[in-house]
C-alpha cells in the first residue's frame, strides 16, 4: 500500500517516513503527487485540523493519506499555544520566532511543565478513517538547548529522555515523542485490520 503524508513540513515528513517505512510500500509527500497548495487549518482543535488536512489531500490521490496536527501545551499559559503552535507568534511565523516568543512569555515563571499532543488522521483508500493520539510530557527550558530537530524541540525538555528533543537522536525522539507514540498506535491499529 502507498501513503501520502499531508504536510509540507520536512521534519514531520522525515519522522513519518522513518517510523512507517515498514508499514507501507511507498511514502510520498504532497509535492510528490503535485499538491502544492497551502491547506487552511481553521479548526478549533487538533482533531479538526488533522481531519481537514487529510480530507484536502485525499481529493488528489487514491492512496492512503495521513495527516497530523500537533500542539505544544504549556500549563502556565493555560494550554497555549496548543492548536496555534505553528502560528503562535504570528500567522506566518518561523520556528525560531515561535520559540523566542514562548521563552519571553514564560520568562521567570516557576511552573514550566508542558506536554506535546499529536492527533493523526489516516484515510484509507476505501474512505474509512482511523484517528489516533499521542502525548509526551516535559518542561520548557529557559533557553534553547541542542541543535537537531525542528519546531519547539530545542526548548522542550523530555521527562522520559532527560534532555531536550533537540539533544536527542532521531531514534530516541521517535521512541518517546507525541508523534512517535501516535504513529506506533496507528501501526497497531493497521495490524489489527490486516494492513
Amino acid at each position: 500500500m502507498n501513503l501520502v503524508i499531508a504536510t509540507s513540513n520536512e521534519g514531520k515528513l522525515n519522522e513519518f517516513k522513518r517510523i512507517l517505512s515498514k508499514s507501507f510500500d511507498n511514502i510520498f509527500s504532497m509535492k510528490d503527487i503535485g499538491v502544492n497548495e497551502d491547506i487552511v487549518e481553521n479548526g478549533e482543535t487538533l482533531e479538526e485540523n488533522s481531519l481537514i488536512k487529510a480530507q484536502f489531500v485525499k481529493r488528489f490521490t487514491p492512496f492512503c493519506v495521513l495527516a497530523d496536527d500537533t500542539g505544544l501545551c504549556v500549563n502556565a499559559l493555560h494550554g497555549k499555544p496548543g492548536v496555534r503552535s505553528a502560528r503562535f507568534f504570528a500567522e506566518n511565523a518561523t520556528h525560531a520566532q515561535n520559540r523566542t516568543y514562548l521563552l519571553k512569555l514564560i520568562e521567570g515563571v516557576t511552573d514550566r511543565s508542558a506536554y506535546f499532543s499529536a492527533v493523526l488522521t489516516l484515510i484509507l483508500p476505501d474512505g474509512n478513517i482511523i484517528v489516533v493520539k499521542g502525548e509526551t510530557k516535559g518542561k520548557i527550558t529557559s533557553s534553547e538547548i541542542g541543535d537537531s530537530g525542528f519546531g519547539y524541540d530545542s526548548v522542550f525538555f523530555s521527562d522520559e529522555l532527560g534532555k531536550t528533543f533537540a539533544q536527542a537522536t532521531k531514534e530516541e525522539k521517535d521512541r518517546v515523542s507525541h508523534r512517535g507514540k501516535a504513529t506506533q498506535e496507528l501501526i497497531k491499529r493497521l495490524e489489527k485490520i490486516g494492513i
